[in-house]
């Protein structure tokens, strides 16, 4: 079944915003908390006691934020219905001595973060954004978001056989770009340039971290403005339609305690202090617990009764490689959201969350499509198996089928950010 075209594209053009204005996971949750900001919620500090009123809150650490609603009618075991989401993307990330270059091109040293399509970052006009940390241990978000630097591939004449051999990268020796000319390669040149954009006086920037994005603006592509067409839609896709689906459900009274919560490096393994594999989730839920009173018990039961969605791309069946997927699975782009289901638990679907997010769209009057990989291909995961061993939360995978995914430009449908959101109102709402 496919929806219908040409839904209000008000959410998707704020997508697109969302996406341009997000090159790293800490812009993402710097513009995610100014969204919630607007809607009234107000960020408590991890170093602060809790008190348990109600209302808005959320919690910033690093890439990471989780966010939740307190209705006045909660109680200490009132369960959570949690949207999960990342907030990194595969990308080009600046090693600690970056100033480097030969034969009179001036390079940035990078290391590969995740797993991108490597090519897609040859011949593209590059910025450079992230988080520098000064002196006095504060830190600042900086987004050159100019052409800056650019990785050129190799030329046709010197590579004749790229045509009939492919093209063979190495990732040390061919992906390191060029931001101008010079044989005198100094170090601290990049960070000097960085302290000089944002007004800071030379040698207060004692860390960083950087990481390069493509300077192009999303864009509607397609005879009738069909497709959208931007970089990081893996995961910010998520993000942006959880923000807007827990500021849209964040009054009155709910059955459960509406949580959005977006995770850093899910794309390397989840194991850090802002990703899903490690504490912050849980810590942020029991304390919510304990200080609306709660005991153990009552975190014990809210626990029990908590669903998650978590929400990540996926794929739509390729025109040009239908034979990698499924035959009998072949999602479409503006068919709706897909629910992702593996038995060998890579997602966390099983048939009683699959009635969950059933429920949740019939209630949107939302349609959705359902993913399973080829049996002949390895199959992705997600941060749902990671929530739902960590925290003993039923999880369901889900999310939005999309091309050229990890890609420095993927492409999805333009109706299909505005289901997902209006799924996700319906699930948060219970």
């Amino acid at each position: 079944m496919s929806a219908p075209h040409r839904l209000d594209r008000g959410h998707t053009d704020d997508l697109m915003s969302f996406l341009a204005a997000s090159p790293t996971p800490y812009h993402a949750v710097a513009n995610a908390a100014e969204r919630l900001e607007k809607a009234g919620f107000r960020q408590v500090s991890e170093t602060d006691a809790w008190e348990g009123s109600s209302g808005g809150k959320y919690v910033l650490r690093g890439g990471a934020i989780i966010a939740w609603y307190i209705p006045e009618n909660a109680t200490p075991h009132t369960p959570y219905r949690i949207v999960g989401a990342h907030t990194d993307s595969p990308n080009l990330r600046v090693k600690p001595l970056p100033d480097s270059g030969a034969h009179g091109w001036r390079q940035v040293a990078v290391e590969i973060y995740g797993g991108p399509l490597m090519n897609s970052w040859l011949d593209r006009d590059l910025g450079l954004a992230g988080r520098l940390t000064l002196r006095d241990g504060s830190t600042r978000l900086v987004n050159v978001d100019r052409p800056l630097l650019r990785v050129p591939q190799l030329a046709i004449h010197l590579d004749r056989a790229v045509s009939s051999d492919g093209l063979k990268l190495d990732k040390q020796r061919h992906l390191q770009p060029i931001w101008g000319l010079g044989d005198d390669v100094r170090d601290g040149d990049l960070i000097a340039f960085l302290e000089e954009e944002l007004g800071l006086g030379a040698g207060e920037v004692t860390g960083w971290d950087l990481m390069t994005h493509s300077v192009e603006a999303p864009a509607y592509l397609g005879r009738d403005n069909e497709l959208v067409a931007g970089p990081r839609m893996d995961n910010l896709l998520s993000v942006h339609a959880g923000v807007a689906a827990l500021a849209a459900v964040s009054s009155g009274d709910l059955p459960y305690i509406p949580v959005l919560a977006a995770f850093d490096h899910e794309e390397n393994g989840s194991q850090s202090d802002t990703g899903a594999d490690g504490p912050l989730l849980g810590g942020v839920l029991e304390r919510s617990v304990f200080a609306r009173g709660g005991s153990y018990e009552d975190r014990a039961r809210a626990f029990a009764g908590t669903v998650c969605l978590s929400s990540d791309t996926g794929h739509a069946v390729h025109p040009n490689y239908a034979e990698r997927h499924d035959p009998t699975h072949h999602p479409r782009v503006n068919g709706g959201p897909i629910l992702k289901v593996n038995v060998n638990n890579r997602y966390a679907t099983d048939g009683s969350g699959r009635a969950v997010w059933a429920a949740a769209c019939e209630k949107a009057g939302v349609p959705f499509q359902s993913f399973v990989s080829n049996n002949s291909m390895p199959c992705g995961t997600t941060i749902g198996p990671i929530t739902a061993a960590r925290h003993g939360i039923k999880t369901v995978d889900i999310g939005v089928a999309i091309l050229s995914m990890h890609s420095v430009r993927e492409l999805c449908g333009a109706d299909d950010p505005h289901l997902l959101a209006n799924a996700l109102v319906a699930f948060l709402e219970g």
